[in-house]
């Protein structure tokens, strides 16, 4: 039986909330499951909602979903064992591999693109605003978080390439908290460019949020491996397998901003060593990132 969206948000959030310890290596009837907050908490918990159903109903555990308020939230619950399973962001997860025993095993595949990976993209406004990478030379920029591959590392570290130091460059440089925040930052003038994962931008568009033809994109990274899925490595085997059998299965339901999805496939902790390799490109000690 299907819940009443806001029951089952309210809740989502005081089940975990109240959690404060998990039974590392005990089968359990639960499944705590952490999320990045690429939008506000609600709208990632609207945006997850039939996919988190689909997971209990396939499983049989009951899935207590979980949105904090910045990355390193999520990466701290799956630290102190509130969580079990979080969908990380590429670089939130290698921070979370290091310091929150977290392994990747899952991805989403989007069902319109079918690819396992992504982009960063630079937007500025079309009408007033820098059209090109030597145009951001004292101009005020937004980052999303620190931890964020889409939205921090791989900009930082593309432009660093292209011989810009982003702590010297901007006049003034902001962490939005969100994708949507850096968007709509841009959108309103509150800053002049923003990195964001491209498929959030276009997410933005096809809800109404923003209007494509405002925008103009100055900037786009390497590909990025998708956001994986990752569970505690202590978490019992048999929930590990139910889980990942579980989300290969799920079809056809929406997942945030990758659209509808077609499964999610197989992964390993491997895959991210590009991410490892671009933070050490960028000096980044991820013991002192958290």
């Amino acid at each position: 039986m299907k819940m009443n969206r806001k029951v089952w948000l309210q809740t989502s959030i005081a089940s975990l909330m109240l959690a404060a310890t998990g039974t590392a290596g005990a089968q359990s009837s639960e499944l705590r499951v952490g999320l990045i907050p690429s939008e506000d908490a609600q709208a990632m918990m609207r945006a997850s909602q039939q996919v988190m159903e689909q997971l209990e109903q396939k499983t049989g555990l009951k899935v207590k979903p979980f949105v904090a308020n910045d990355y390193n939230g999520v990466i701290e619950a799956m630290r102190s064992g509130k969580i079990d399973v979080a969908y990380f962001g590429p670089f939130s997860y290698v921070l979370a591999a290091q310091m929150a025993n977290a392994e990747a095993f899952a991805i989403p595949v989007s069902k319109k693109s079918g690819q396992s990976s992504y982009q960063s993209i630079i937007i500025s406004k079309k009408d007033n605003g820098p059209t090109s990478v030597a145009q951001l030379q004292g101009k005020t920029f937004a980052f999303v978080d620190p931890s964020s591959a889409s939205g921090h590392l791989f900009p930082k570290a593309g432009l660093k390439g292209e011989g810009v130091d982003t702590d010297k460059y901007f006049s003034r440089v902001i962490f939005s908290g969100s994708h949507d925040a850096s968007i709509m930052a841009v959108a309103h003038g509150k800053v002049d460019a923003a990195a964001v994962a491209s498929p959030i931008f276009q997410t933005a568009v096809a809800k109404g949020h923003v209007k494509a033809e405002d925008f103009q994109v100055i900037w786009t990274s390497q590909a990025i491996p998708e956001s994986p899925m990752a569970w505690r490595k202590g978490l019992d085997a048999d929930t590990k397998q139910k889980v990942a059998a579980a989300l290969a299965e799920i079809k056809g339901l929406p997942w945030g901003d990758r659209g509808v999805l077609n499964g999610f496939a197989a992964t390993n902790d491997a895959a991210y060593n590009v991410v490892r390799d671009t933070a050490k490109a960028l000096n980044l000690d991820l013991g002192k990132m958290k």
